[in-house]
């Protein structure tokens, strides 16, 4: 019955993925998208943390983990998020809902597992406008309106494997294939001029990257672990094929009045090669097993050097990007028969980031704070493995500062974890 259920799960899934836009953020105008969180629920809600590993959930940004499986598990995560969006001007809001991740992980062998997903890489879906002044020789001004709007993003499909050379070392890798459609449209109108003119350019984008994972895990005293991750997410290499739409419409109606094709070859834009830098993490944390756990984590990606020539965006650059996360998590008693409060896993965290991103000589920093539960799915006297796993974040990003716009955002975050037994044969007695 589970595995039914996950496949009609990853048929909806697989559809509505390409349905959605992911984001409604005005920051997700630049590079290809925002890019998305790589973390189970679980470890979102500890700040997105990814170094801790257990034998019954998956953990999509840390392959090592699949060493431990012990029992086949079904991930799957869905999100509501609701910005308040600030600028000089006033206040909006909005929200989106998504489906974010499904994932399958599953023991082959003592110390050595498997698991496959897919989920969303980055996101576009924005919609907004800007608005100048330009001086005429009579000495009036004359209002140029921008109307900017993009949609799309790149999914993600990716197969893990991990396995455990000792007792406290283990190793994980990941290959992830990249491919989706990013849309970006301008167009522009002027105050008393009976047409405007539209620029469309759409990119087809499809690519590779790997994600390695070490862990390190020695006891140090009798109930005390510490464990240490190092993960290198390599330097994603996507190509993009491109097209450009130039036209006119009427301001009246907005109805297109003629719309051509760029011929992109001349001008070496037709195919683009994107190359999405490094990112390296390294994690330290100590807890004792299945009561709590504490840890940090630091990630940094030389963003600097990364470029897309086919949209071209005045007053922007990239700089090195590197967040600091920390995290965890309590268990009063998990074997409790009695009180299943005191069962329920508590989680909380908190994120700094530097996004990399700089616009108007001012950068854009995020910042986070998490908590949520993981409620077993037992009833009675049974202590199951399987959960759901609710968490929240509050959090902003930006500044209202050199005309800039700040999210303030709040974030719901719901995941499943099933667990099940493949390749065990049955026995009668």
């Amino acid at each position: 019955m589970v595995r039914k259920i996950v496949i009609a799960i990853a048929f909806i899934f697989a559809i509505s993925l390409n349905a959605q836009d992911g984001t409604v953020s005005p920051y997700s105008y630049y590079g290809i998208g925002e890019l998305r969180t790589t973390s189970s629920v679980e470890n979102q809600m500890m700040g997105g943390i990814g170094m801790y590993t257990d034998s019954i959930h998956v953990s999509l940004s840390n392959p090592a983990a699949y060493s431990k499986l012990r029992l086949t598990a079904y991930s799957g995560g869905i999100s509501y998020k609701q910005l308040s969006l600030n600028n000089a001007a006033g206040k909006e809001n909005s929200s989106i809902t998504n489906l974010d991740y499904l994932s399958v992980g599953f023991p082959v062998a003592k110390g050595f597992g498997v698991g496959f997903g897919l989920n969303r890489y980055s996101s576009v879906g924005y919609n907004f406008e800007s608005e100048t002044q330009i001086d005429n020789a009579d000495g009036s001004t004359t209002a140029v309106v921008n109307l900017y709007s993009g949609t799309g993003g790149i999914n993600k499909v990716y197969l893990s494997a991990g396995y455990q050379f000792t007792k406290n070392l283990s190793f994980g890798i990941t290959a992830n294939y990249n491919f989706g459609t990013l849309d970006n449209e301008r167009a522009q109108s002027i105050e008393d001029i009976q047409f405007g003119t539209t620029d469309r350019r759409q990119s087809r984008m499809f690519g590779m990257d790997f994600n390695y994972s070490l862990n390190y895990e020695p006891k140090i005293t009798d109930k005390l672990t510490l464990t240490s991750s190092v993960r290198i997410n390599t330097q994603a290499n996507l190509s993009g094929r491109n097209r450009q739409q130039i036209g006119s419409f009427s301001t009246a109606n907005g109805a297109s009045i003629e719309i051509l094709d760029v011929d992109l070859e001349p001008l070496g834009l037709e195919k683009t090669a994107l190359k999405i830098p490094t990112t390296t993490t390294i994690g330290l944390g100590i807890g004792e097993n299945k009561k709590w756990f504490l840890g940090g984590e630091y990630s940094s990606q030389k963003l600097s050097g990364f470029t897309n020539e086919f949209i071209e965006i005045d007053n922007f650059s990239y700089q090195d990007a590197s967040t600091i996360a920390f995290g965890g998590y309590f268990i009063p008693d998990y074997t409790s028969f009695t009180g299943y409060l005191n069962r329920v896993t508590y989680r909380a965290g908190v994120r700094v980031e530097n996004t990399g991103m700089v616009i108007n000589n001012t950068e854009i920093n995020n910042f986070g704070i998490t908590f949520g539960v993981g409620l077993p799915l037992a009833s009675g006297n049974n202590v199951g493995f399987s959960n759901i796993n609710l968490g929240f974040e509050v959090g902003n990003r930006g500044t209202t500062d050199a005309n800039l716009i700040k999210e303030n955002y709040f974030k719901v975050n719901i995941g499943l974890s099933l667990n099940d037994r493949w390749f065990v044969k049955r026995k009668i007695n």
